[in-house]
């Protein structure tokens, strides 16, 4: 089967990503070359174990030190340079971006993905700046003259072949343009699967398992398998493969992927079982706030937990569907406590993440004879939600969360997860 790439859209997309952003702001204001210094910037610099949030490309390239990397794993030469983030600056800078892009196209041409990654439709532009490239390049100069921050852009005729045409070729060129004709021959060759945006690695080993390693055998497997074995996920998968896609700017790209989740590494190790059954409390807290603010509801619950590295790591993840979707705190907290007493083993535990997925909209509600008041305790988590959105996300808490093993005051402080 072959693809007919004649009646989808050919629109003009950028994919713009500042390269090692934190590391790069630091770097400039630190009146350093961000593409020559060697800077880290580190989440707490007076713990060892701390987690580098980003690296200058040098710091990338000479030492191998790279985003996830812990700070022991920093060699101690003159060179490098430790910073901590300050994240309500990147977060200002970050906007600021966004005013310049806005010299190009309206408003609603901009999809800011994340922080330092946006998406800008530039189809009724090119008639006053020029070509794309011309209008990439001239996006590139004006970062690097008022910033002084580099950047990759990718060009592709939707958001999903831009943002590939930026991760494969833009990133290491500078600038790089896909069009439907280089699909065969720039993403079928592919390999692993993982390097592909929208493939993680859990699904890349289900493929595996397939027969599937490159991209160019998943757009060549059948497709009636796939909507098999994966539902609505294998449709876009294989058309993701075919570099088929037509979301618009602003749109979740995998629209059948969304999902609520929070992961954290925590600040010391959590060896009592109490200890960590607060977290996880503190946790499915803010998973359920944060289906509720989209008025959402899930049935699928995952769990995961991570080990201290001092015990060889590890850890498990688990999933879970109910019968009824929810975005009640406490039944996401029901859940994951079965998961956490029918997997944990004792060890000192270091990570722990919570999802909710197999999302719909939260319009109606099965009540329950044996559980009556279940509309009022719905209710009640939009009530805290709105206290919440008005005095400051520490204006109500639970009481587990003044305990020494609470984390949500001490991270109702910070921004992005991290010191202003």
């Amino acid at each position: 089967m072959t693809v007919d790439y004649s009646g989808l859209p050919h629109h003009k997309i950028l994919c713009i990503d500042m390269k090692s952003f934190y590391a790069s702001c630091s770097a400039v204001m630190l009146g350093l070359d961000p593409l020559e210094c060697h800077l880290a910037v580190v989440g707490d610099p007076d713990r060892q174990g701390s987690i580098v949030l980003a690296a200058s490309p040098r710091l990338k390239k000479d030492f191998g030190i790279k985003t996830g990397s812990r700070m022991f794993e920093i060699p101690k030469d003159p060179r490098i340079r430790l910073v901590e983030p300050k994240m309500a600056t990147y977060v200002r800078i970050s906007t600021e971006i966004t005013r310049l892009f806005h010299r190009y196209v309206p408003k609603d041409a901009i999809h800011t993905y994340s922080v330092d990654e946006s998406f800008i439709k530039i189809d009724g532009a090119t008639h006053l700046w020029g070509d794309a490239m011309t209008i990439a390049r001239k996006i590139k100069d004006d970062m690097e003259r008022e910033f002084q921050l580099p950047c990759a852009i990718g060009i592709g005729p939707n958001l999903l072949l831009s943002k590939l045409c930026l991760d494969l070729e833009a990133k290491k060129e500078g600038i790089a343009e896909w069009k439907y004709e280089d699909v065969r021959k720039k993403l079928w060759p592919l390999s692993p699967l993982s390097e592909m945006w929208g493939i993680g690695r859990r699904l890349e080993k289900t493929l595996n398992r397939m027969g599937i390693f490159s991209v160019g055998q998943l757009a060549q497997y059948d497709l009636g398998k796939l909507e098999a074995k994966f539902g609505v996920m294998g449709n876009q998968l294989y058309y993701h493969a075919w570099g088929v896609d037509l979301s618009e700017i602003g749109a979740p790209i995998m629209e059948g992927q969304i999902s609520f989740g929070k992961s954290q590494i925590l600040l010391r190790d959590y060896k009592e079982r109490k200890e960590i059954k607060s977290v996880i409390l503190e946790m499915c807290e803010e998973v359920a706030r944060r289906a509720r603010t989209h008025q959402k509801a899930g049935r699928t619950v995952s769990f995961g937990i991570g080990y201290s590295r001092e015990e060889f790591g590890g850890g498990f993840h688990r999933s879970r569907t109910v019968d009824e979707p929810t975005n009640i705190t406490m039944d996401l907290y029901r859940v994951c406590l079965e998961l956490f007493e029918e997997n944990y083993n004792g060890k000192t535990v270091r990570k722990i993440s919570i999802a909710l997925s197999n999302i719909v909209e939260d319009e109606t509600m099965q009540i329950s004879l044996f559980e009556p008041k279940r509309w009022e305790k719905r209710e009640l988590g939009y009530v805290v939600d709105r206290i919440r959105r008005k005095y400051g996300s520490a204006s109500l808490l639970r009481a587990v969360s003044y305990t020494e093993a609470g984390t949500a005051r001490h991270r109702a402080r910070l921004v992005g997860g991290h010191k202003s």
